[in-house]
């Protein structure tokens, strides 16, 4: 059974057919540049199209407890963590969202901890460089060890249904949450055009190096039993041309757009703390010498420097969930699971994959 957590989330566009375009996928396999899949079967706003068929009310909250940890709500446009993402399904379908809206498991949502709902986020699949935006309108997952929780359809979609959970970066799309904001409160939807990125993605590739595939995406069960969907090369021929065509208007009318870049080797960790004493972190880091080899990070954040305190790396999340608790034990209500990626893989710099 993959691991989910308690939390929903939910519909970021309306159900459909789901499709998938793959530009250059012959450079994807060298690894040499990013290749986009257009999904379709979804709604994006902007530019007059059809806003989610659920939105819920607006809603941050006050700070809450859960299991000894406090959650502080707040509006964070800046918000970008590495972590482990899980998913939900069964349990939790049709039931109501924090926001408001109706868990549909089939739909591409999302739950978080302090984010504003709804809100719309970035979710890379650090493991196989698939990344999508995802709407999130549900609160969770309360695990120490989990950042998000992704319904099943988007977990689908990034590629890690079966195996349950997945090493993950989470970005607030800035425009994209303003815009839901808006229409969860009734006002006005600013408009969200889209990104030069986007465009570039869409219709750079020349038509015949571009591919266009299916998603056969056969019953999700309740069993928790991964599904056997397939990628078929056997699209309608009209669907690439729409979405080229769509993406030059301004729009990418009925598409959601999972970008495939390269990735590059990360690891997991768990951060004990964070201080910006150095000799608290020190102090840390020798009451919890024994249980692992550990290092000091200093991280610059918003002109003050911390200092954090990091176990590792693991190799896989169980262990990861293992050592958290032990520390956790040790009073560290605080700690959490991190991922961090490597500074170099093969000379690459950093700054050239998804990591």
């Amino acid at each position: 059974m993959p691991d989910t957590n308690n939390s929903a989330f939910r519909r970021m566009f309306t159900k459909g057919r789901i499709g998938i375009t793959a530009v250059a996928l012959g450079v994807l396999l060298s690894g040499c540049a990013e290749t986009q899949l257009a999904v379709h079967g979804a709604k994006r706003l902007g530019g007059g199209q059809s806003q989610p068929t659920q939105v819920g009310h607006y809603k941050i909250g006050n700070p809450y407890e859960i299991a000894g940890q406090w959650y502080y709500p707040a509006v964070d446009y800046e918000y970008s963590e590495t972590g482990i993402a899980s998913w939900y399904g069964p349990k939790f379908h049709g039931k109501k969202t924090a926001n408001g809206e109706t868990f549909d498991q089939y739909e591409i949502s999302a739950a978080h901890r302090t984010l504003p709902l709804p809100s719309v986020v970035r979710v890379t699949n650090l493991e196989n460089g698939r990344s999508l935006k995802v709407r999130v309108n549900d609160r969770g997952p309360f695990a120490h060890s989990r950042i998000i929780d992704m319904s099943r359809r988007a977990a689908q979609l990034l590629g890690f249904e079966k195996k349950g959970t997945a090493k993950v970066l989470v970005e607030v799309v800035e425009l994209d949450s303003k815009q839901m904001a808006a229409i969860a409160k009734g006002e006005a939807a600013p408009t969200v055009a889209v990104s030069a990125a986007e465009q570039k993605t869409v219709t750079a590739a020349p038509r015949d190096t571009v591919e266009t595939v299916r998603l056969d995406d056969g019953p999700i069960t309740d069993s928790g039993e991964p599904t056997t969907s397939k990628i078929i090369l056997t699209p309608p021929p009209s669907t690439q041309a729409n979405v080229e065509q769509n993406s030059l208007e301004g729009t990418i009318e009925e598409a959601a757009v999972i970008s495939v870049e390269p990735v590059t080797t990360s690891a997991i960790y768990v951060q004990a703390g964070a201080f910006s004493i150095y000799d608290n972190a020190l102090n840390l880091r020798n009451r919890l010498y024994d249980m692992g080899p550990s290092k000091i990070e200093p991280i610059e954040v918003k002109g003050t420097t911390f200092y954090r305190v990091r176990l590792g790396p693991l190799n896989t999340v169980p262990e990861a969930d293992i050592l958290l608790e032990r520390v956790i034990a040790t009073g560290q209500n605080g700690a959490k699971v991190v991922v961090e990626c490597a500074e170099n893989v093969g000379g690459a710099p950093k700054s050239s994959s998804v990591c």
